[in-house]
C-alpha cells in the first residue's frame, strides 16, 4: 500500500462493517465478499482481481488482534494526515514524533519508512515502498468427520464411499490394521482456499464396530476358548477360529487353569509395522446341568481329592 493511503484507506469500509464488528462476523463477511470476487469464479475480470486483493488486504489487518488495534491506533491518531516530504508541519515527522514519543523524523530518515511499519506490523517491505498486508495464498482450512467401519473393513482394507456436505461423494482408501480412535488425514480434501492457495484437509476419525469373537489388542487378535473341565485337567488338543474363518489345532496342557494365554503365531493383524499374533485365553466351563450318575461319580472325585483348598494361598497371602 502506498504511504498515503494508509490514512485514506478505510479497511472498515472496504468490507462494509462497522468498526466495533465481531470476530465472527467479521469473518462471515470476508468469506461472502472473496467467494464473490475470487478470480477463479471471475477469469479476465481486472476490476474483480482488484477488488478481491482489497478486500483480501483488509480481512489480513482486521482479523488480527494485535494489527487491528494498531491499525485502530494508527488512524486515530493521524486522521486526515499526509506524509510530505522535507518534515513540514503536521507531515510524517509530526505525525510519528507524537506516536512514538518523539524523534519521528530522526528514526524515518536513519532507519526509513520501512523500518517504522516493520516494527509497527511485523510486515517486509521493499525498495519500492511497502508491499501492504496481504499474506499471499493461504490454505483453506482443515475439515473434520467421522467413519464407522466395520470390523472386517478396519482390519484388512478396503475402499470407502463418504457423503460429504452436498452430496458429494468421496473415495476413501482405508488402510489395513486402521484401529478405532484412529485419525486419518487426506490431504487437499478439506476447505479450499478463499486466497487462491491450497485447499485444507480432511481429518476422519475412525469408529470400529465390535466384533462377537474377536478383540483388537494392538497388532494382536483375542479371543476366549471355553474347554471342558476334563480337557483342562487331562489335556486335549482343540480347534480354534482364527479371524480369516479357518480353524487351528491348539495343545492345552493338563491342569490348564482359566485365565491362560494360548498363542498362535501370525494369525493377528497385518500392518506396515509388522503381524501380530492371535491371543486365546482359556475358559474352564462348568457343566449347568448334571445328570445323577454324574453327579455322583464327581462327588466320588472331590472325595478323592481329599481335603486340598486351592485359596489357601490366597488366604494367606492376604493376611500378609
Amino acid at each position: 500500500m502506498a504511504s498515503n493511503d494508509w490514512f485514506d484507506k478505510d479497511f472498515y469500509k472496504v468490507l462494509g462493517v462497522s468498526k466495533d464488528v465481531s470476530d465472527a462476523e467479521l469473518k462471515k463477511v470476508y468469506r461472502k465478499l472473496a467467494r464473490q470476487y475470487h478470480p477463479d469464479s471471475n477469469a479476465g475480470d481486472a476490476a474483480a482481481e482488484a477488488r478481491f486483493k482489497e478486500v483480501s488486504e483488509a480481512y489480513a489487518v482486521l482479523s488480527d488482534p494485535k494489527e487491528r488495534a494498531e491499525y485502530d491506533q494508527l488512524r486515530a491518531m493521524g486522521s486526515g494526515a499526509r506524509f510530505t516530504a522535507g518534515g513540514a508541519p503536521g507531515g510524517f515527522e509530526d505525525v510519528f514524533g507524537g506516536m512514538f514519543g518523539g524523534g519521528g523524523g530522526r528514526r524515518a530518515q536513519a532507519g526509513g519508512f520501512e523500518d517504522i511499519f516493520g516494527s509497527m506490523f511485523g510486515q517486509q517491505f521493499g525498495a519500492g515502498g511497502a508491499s501492504g498486508f496481504s499474506r499471499g495464498p493461504q490454505k483453506g482450512r482443515d475439515q473434520t468427520a467421522q467413519v464407522t467401519l466395520d470390523f472386517d473393513t478396519a482390519i484388512h482394507g478396503d475402499t470407502v464411499q463418504l457423503e460429504r456436505a452436498g452430496g458429494r461423494p468421496l473415495s476413501v482408501k482405508i488402510p489395513a490394521g486402521v484401529a478405532d480412535g484412529q485419525k486419518i488425514r487426506l490431504r487437499g480434501k478439506g476447505e479450499p482456499s478463499m486466497t487462491g492457495g491450497e485447499p485444507g484437509d480432511l481429518v476422519l476419525t475412525v469408529s470400529v464396530r465390535k466384533h462377537p469373537v474377536f478383540t483388537r489388542d494392538g497388532l494382536d487378535l483375542r479371543l476366549d476358548v471355553p474347554v471342558t473341565f476334563h480337557e483342562a485337567a487331562l489335556g486335549a488338543t482343540i480347534e480354534v477360529p482364527t479371524f480369516g474363518g479357518e480353524t487351528v489345532k491348539l495343545r492345552v496342557a493338563p491342569g490348564t487353569p482359566s485365565g491362560r494365554v494360548l498363542r498362535v503365531k501370525g494369525r493377528g493383524v497385518t500392518t506396515a509395522k509388522g503381524t501380530g499374533d492371535l491371543l486365546a485365553t482359556v475358559q474352564v466351563a462348568v457343566p449347568a446341568n448334571l445328570s445323577a450318575d454324574a453327579k455322583k461319580k464327581l462327588e466320588a472325585f472331590a472325595k478323592a481329592l481329599g481335603d486340598e483348598n486351592p485359596r489357601d494361598d490366597l488366604l494367606a497371602r492376604a493376611r500378609g
